[in-house]
């Protein structure tokens, strides 16, 4: 009697397990994959490390992107480091949120 409620009980944990962590993280890097595959030479992107760059080249079969960080420097990253495009508007945006936020905390 009690090995048919454990297992009952083990399945229902495995399947919320998966609902809140393995599919999110599943959905997002598919997410990323698609970001990554419809980049091309012109894109300004940030990076995992938060530097913002230009695409200048994509080396697909090698994963591999060359991206201009400042003028005349040109850095190799992994095509995986380029997590979204620079939207300087929506980080702007975000800034004066964070800013916002933080001087309506009293005591900080």
């Amino acid at each position: 009697m009690e090995f048919p409620l454990l297992a009952l009980v083990l399945l229902l944990g495995l399947g919320a397990y998966w609902a809140m962590v393995v599919f999110p993280k599943q959905r997002d890097f598919t997410k990323r994959q698609k970001y990554v595959r419809s980049l091309a030479a012109g894109d300004e992107v940030v990076t995992y490390g938060g530097i913002v760059g230009k695409v200048i080249s994509i080396e697909s079969d090698k994963g591999i992107a060359l991206v201009e960080i400042a003028d005349g420097i040109v850095v190799r990253l992994v095509t995986a480091a380029l997590i979204q495009p620079y939207d300087p508007a929506e980080f702007a945006r975000a800034a004066r949120a964070g800013m916002e936020e933080e001087q309506a905390q009293p005591g900080s």
